[in-house]
């Protein structure tokens, strides 16, 4: 009887910490997949500063940044997901988990970032979830990219009071930037190469026409 019942205690106790392991285990797993990894800074390029947003179609978003003053370049492409070398096809899934992005090059003594936040979000419709516009789905997410904690700062205050302004949840997520997918070259400077495509006509130059009316001070002044 002794033998059956030092069987028995010896299997609980094993049973309990096979238990245990898995459940430590299971919490370290899900530890590290809550994991918010550290911002990747970019390096100014002759003076200019890199910064990167998302906030759906990237046509339109590219048009708003390279009317602002201080902007020189802005360029077409995908962040914010898991795969490596994106594409337009691959990104219109949804399952890449990228979002269609803007990488914006400007001089911060003319246009600072929290200008640029400013115009991200005086440029959209902070309230749509997964989309802006016509144009649905994760890859047309909003997202602001920080790349150190003074960034982050900035985008969360702003991103709150306008919160506390609308008294409606601010769509935008903040996210550390890890890395920028630039867009095939078709895409790079679309609307003035395609101004006369329906999508451009309709959709593309009219949202350009309301932020641009909302911050003259802030447009680029014609040569």
């Amino acid at each position: 009887m002794k033998n059956i019942l030092y069987i028995v205690l010896t299997a609980t106790l094993l049973l309990s910490s096979c238990q245990s392991n898995s459940q430590s285990a299971k919490t370290k797993s899900e530890s590290s997949q809550n994991q918010v990894p550290a911002p990747i800074q970019t390096n100014p390029v002759n003076g200019l500063e890199k910064a990167y947003f998302a906030s759906g179609c990237f046509w339109c978003v590219e048009a708003i940044y390279e009317s602002v003053q201080g902007v020189q370049e802005s360029i077409s492409g995908y962040s914010g997901g898991h795969t490596e070398n994106p594409t337009y096809e691959a990104s219109n899934t949804g399952r890449t988990g990228h979002a269609e992005a803007v990488e914006i090059l400007y001089d911060p003594k003319i246009v600072s970032f929290e200008t640029l936040v400013d115009v991200y979000f005086g440029s959209q419709n902070p309230t749509q979830i997964n989309g802006q516009g016509p144009d649905q789905g994760s890859q047309y997410r909003s997202i602001i990219f920080y790349q150190n904690d003074e960034q982050k700062k900035i985008i969360k205050e702003k991103k709150e009071a306008l919160r506390k302004k609308l008294n409606r949840r601010i769509a935008a997520e903040v996210l550390p930037f890890q890395k920028f997918w630039k867009a095939e070259g078709y895409h790079q400077d679309y609307e003035k190469r395609n101004p006369n495509n329906p999508y451009i006509q309709n959709i593309s130059i009219p949202r350009l026409k309301r932020f641009q009316a909302k911050f003259p001070e802030l447009i680029r002044k014609a040569h």
